[in-house]
C-alpha cells in the first residue's frame, strides 16, 4: 500500500453527513481524495457543495449499486471508505427493498471491485443499530446482533458480506462501527437536528417520539478521527471495531440540554408518528470503546455539551437553517 500521507482514498457517500466531514479530514491529513456523490440530474453534490476543500478533491457522481461503475472508479485507489448507504429507519419500514439494493448489494459491489483492482483496503461502515437494544452495557463487539428494523437487518448483512471477502479472499477489510454520530450537516430526520431546527425556527411545541431510549452520541469530528485511526493501523484489518464515547444519555435529557443551551422555554409534545413499533425500538445503546483505544490509542475529544453547542452554532446560521424543513416529519 502507498504511504498514508500520499494515499489515494475513495470515499463513497461523500455527499452525506459523515462522508463530507471525513472528506475534509482526509484532505487535511494529506490524502488525495476521490469523493463519490450519488448521481442526479441536477449535478448537485450534496454536502460536498459546502466543504472547505472542494478545489482539492476529485468529485465523482455515480452509484454503488452499479458493479461496473464501482470497478472503474476504484482503479488506482489505495483505500476505500465505504459510507454510502440508505440510513433512515422509518423509511426502511416502507421501502425495505431499496435498503437491500444499496446496503447489501452495494457493499458486495465495493468489495468485489476492491478485490479485482488489486486487493484495495476497505473500511466498511457499520452502525450501532445492528446491536439492537443492549443486552448488557457497555456494548462490546461481541454483543449479539439483533435485526430490529429492515435497516439494521441490511447493515448486519452488509457487515457479513464485507467480512466474508476478508475470510474467503484475504481482502483487507475492517468494519468500523460508529455509534450515534451528530453534528453540523446531519440529516433532519435525526433527533438532535429535529430539536435544534424546530427551536431555531421559533416553534413553541417540539414534536418528538419516545424520550426514554438512551444513545451514545458522538460528535462527527470524533467519529471521523476514529475512521482515520482504524484505517492507519494494520492491526485493525479483519476486525470489527466500535467508535463511541463509552457514555449514554436519554433522548429526554438530550432535549433538556439543547433547550438549556439555546435558552429556550419550548414545550414538548409526543408525536405518535415518530414512535417506532415496540419491538423495533432500540431502547439502550452505550459503546464499549476499549478495543479501538487498545489497538489505535483513539479517544473521543469532544464532550456532549461542547459538541451540542458547536452543532447549535452551525444550525442556527440562516444559510444553514434554510436547508431544513423543520415543520415536516421526514421519514
Amino acid at each position: 500500500m502507498a504511504e498514508f500521507n500520499k494515499a489515494i482514498a475513495l470515499v463513497t457517500g461523500a455527499d452525506g453527513f459523515i462522508g463530507s466531514h471525513l472528506t475534509e479530514m482526509l484532505v487535511a491529513e494529506g490524502y488525495q481524495v476521490k469523493a463519490l456523490s450519488q448521481y442526479n440530474s441536477f449535478n448537485n453534490w450534496g454536502w460536498l457543495e459546502d466543504i472547505n476543500c472542494k478545489d482539492k478533491i476529485e468529485v465523482l457522481t455515480g452509484d454503488i449499486r452499479d458493479p461496473y461503475y464501482c470497478k472503474r472508479i476504484m482503479q488506482g485507489v489505495d483505500i476505500v471508505f465505504n459510507l454510502a448507504a440508505l440510513i433512515s429507519i422509518p423509511y426502511s419500514y416502507v421501502a425495505p427493498d431499496s435498503y437491500v439494493d444499496t446496503n447489501i448489494k452495494g457493499t458486495l459491489n465495493i468489495c468485489q471491485a476492491a478485490r479485482e483492482n488489486g486487493n484495495i483496503l476497505v473500511i466498511h461502515t457499520s452502525t450501532s443499530e445492528v446491536y439492537g437494544t443492549a443486552q448488557y452495557v457497555p456494548i462490546d463487539e461481541k454483543h449479539p446482533l439483533q435485526p430490529q428494523s429492515p435497516y439494521s437487518a441490511t447493515k448486519i448483512a452488509a457487515d457479513a458480506m464485507a467480512m466474508s471477502f476478508y475470510n474467503s479472499f484475504e481482502l483487507p477489510v475492517t468494519i468500523a462501527r460508529p455509534f450515534n454520530t451528530y453534528g453540523p450537516r446531519q440529516s433532519a430526520r435525526a433527533v438532535i437536528p429535529t430539536i435544534i431546527t424546530q427551536i431555531a425556527n421559533g416553534i413553541k411545541e417540539i414534536k418528538l417520539g419516545d424520550l426514554s431510549p438512551t444513545r451514545d452520541f458522538n460528535y462527527v469530528e470524533d467519529t471521523c478521527r476514529g475512521f482515520l485511526a482504524i484505517a492507519e493501523n494494520n492491526r485493525t484489518i479483519g476486525e470489527t471495531i466500535n467508535i463511541g464515547s463509552n457514555s449514554e444519555i436519554s433522548i429526554g435529557s438530550t432535549f433538556d440540554l439543547i433547550k438549556e443551551l439555546m435558552k429556550s422555554d419550548v414545550k414538548l409534545v409526543t408525536d405518535k408518528k415518530r414512535i417506532r413499533p415496540e419491538k423495533s425500538e432500540v431502547f439502550r445503546l452505550c459503546c464499549d470503546n476499549t478495543k479501538i483505544e487498545k489497538i489505535t490509542g483513539f479517544k473521543p475529544q469532544v464532550d456532549i455539551k461542547e459538541g451540542l453547542q458547536r452543532t447549535i452554532d452551525w444550525f442556527t446560521q440562516p444559510n444553514h437553517l434554510k436547508h431544513y424543513k423543520s415543520e415536516i416529519y421526514n421519514v
